[in-house]
């Protein structure tokens, strides 16, 4: 192979991979100099012109002419006279050679070789660019072409058809995935894997959610609108705590839009995830009854040394606090950093029944536990899933079961009667 189908095909490869040509230059000049190196050890002496269009390549020795009988003859960058003399009969001593080196000079395999570097270079070079490129990216969205959907995690293609991971984690539950769906997300994460970048998209992120909103409201965008916080259960519900910074703007209106209009196309790229926009406040007690939405809270009692505070509620508003499963309290504790305990007013329980008509069959101290979050009947315990119980008592799960299945015994045989 001579230098100029060397160059040519690599020059070619390196176009193909949009890599500019000052980086070309540098790629080629060091792998040729690389094998200088192997071959005489430096490459101190050498210079190395290239024409990439024209595929050229010169390699030039430069030694300087000493006496046959010299101490310095087996210097790198000298030459006997004798030797010198071979090149051009007429040089003297003192005088500097320069010969030019042919790639076949290095030998075929040296030559097979520097096309393989060539090429494994560029295609490091790639990676160090998709990896640049994305790292830059992080918490922007982007979109990509599903490639394949696994048990744990969907393949996505970008334009450039560079691989994007989504991880089961960062998939919203009721998402479905089929080859060739356009799907939008959030660059969470890009790692180094065994030489080659791994990029990590999310669904789940409250980043995601911020930047939809941000493509939705222009007030946003503009940094008119701030998005102080947001919680998330992923498909199911969140919250978003924002703040106007015009006195004429109004932050919730704004984000929600005429008749839903803004917040609609976000809800429905979340899988109707069902979002309550709250203006934030610094007032801390005004924040926690917003944060409850849609339950109306009577009073409360903050105790910030604690990071707990406990509200009142009449006993219609008991399940609007809590939420589907916990998740209306849970959310609203998170966006506000405390842990929220909600308590019954002292009123007629309808339908409910006291947790303190079971102290045959609960003990008191588990009573005692779950009065402390705010829990004092059977229908506010059932209403918190298994595992916030598990967070917010001390009560280890065997108890818990116990106490859940009695509930549900003593209701069920209320509702047959």
């Amino acid at each position: 192979m001579n230098s100029s189908v060397l160059i040519e095909s690599f020059a070619e490869f390196a176009k193909f991979k949009n890599i500019d040509r000052p980086t070309m230059m540098r790629i080629l000049e060091d792998v040729f100099r690389t094998m200088i190196r192997k071959k005489w050890g430096t490459d101190e002496n050498f210079d190395i012109i290239l024409n990439v269009e024209k595929g050229d390549l010169e390699i030039w020795r430069n030694r300087e002419i000493v006496d046959d009988n010299s101490e310095d003859i087996w210097d790198h960058d000298k030459i006997a006279l004798s030797d010198a003399r071979k090149i051009e009969p007429d040089f003297e001593v003192g005088e500097e050679v320069s010969e030019e080196v042919k790639l076949e000079d290095f030998g075929r395999r040296a030559v097979l070789t520097a096309r393989q570097t060539l090429i494994q270079r560029i295609k490091d070079m790639e990676k160090e660019l998709l990896f640049q490129k994305y790292k830059d990216l992080v918490g922007e969205i982007i979109s990509g072409e599903v490639y394949q959907v696994w048990n744990r995690e969907v393949l996505l293609l970008d334009q450039d058809e560079n691989e994007l991971l989504i991880p089961k984690g960062e998939q919203i539950p009721k998402d479905r995935y089929r080859k060739g769906d356009v799907v939008r997300a959030v660059v969470q994460r890009v790692e180094i894997v065994n030489g080659n970048p791994k990029i990590i998209l999310s669904r789940t992120s409250p980043t995601f959610l911020e930047r939809l909103f941000e493509n939705e409201v222009p007030e946003i965008f503009d940094g008119l609108i701030a998005i102080k916080k947001i919680v998330r259960e992923p498909g199911e519900r969140a919250k978003v705590a924002v703040e106007s910074f015009d006195d004429r703007i109004d932050p919730v209106g704004a984000c929600v839009g005429m008749k839903g209009s803004r917040i609609h196309s976000i809800v429905r790229e979340l899988e109707n995830e069902n979002i309550d926009v709250i203006n934030y406040t610094e007032n801390l007690e005004l924040y926690i009854q917003r944060a409850l939405s849609p339950a109306k809270i009577s009073s409360m009692k903050i105790d910030e040394e604690s990071g707990r505070v406990s509200v009142f509620l009449k006993p219609d508003q008991v399940s609007l606090a809590i939420g589907k499963g916990g998740q209306n309290i849970k959310l609203a504790s998170r966006l506000v950093d405390m842990e929220i305990d909600v308590f019954r007013e002292s009123e007629s329980y309808e339908e409910d029944i006291s947790l303190e008509e079971f102290s045959d069959e609960i003990e008191d101290w588990v009573i005692a536990e779950l009065r402390r979050i705010g829990l004092d009947t059977a229908k506010s315990v059932l209403a918190v899933t298994k595992d916030d119980l598990l967070r917010r008592t001390e009560l280890e799960e065997e108890t818990i079961d116990d106490v859940l299945s009695i509930l549900r015994e003593e209701l069920e045989e209320e509702d047959n009667q």
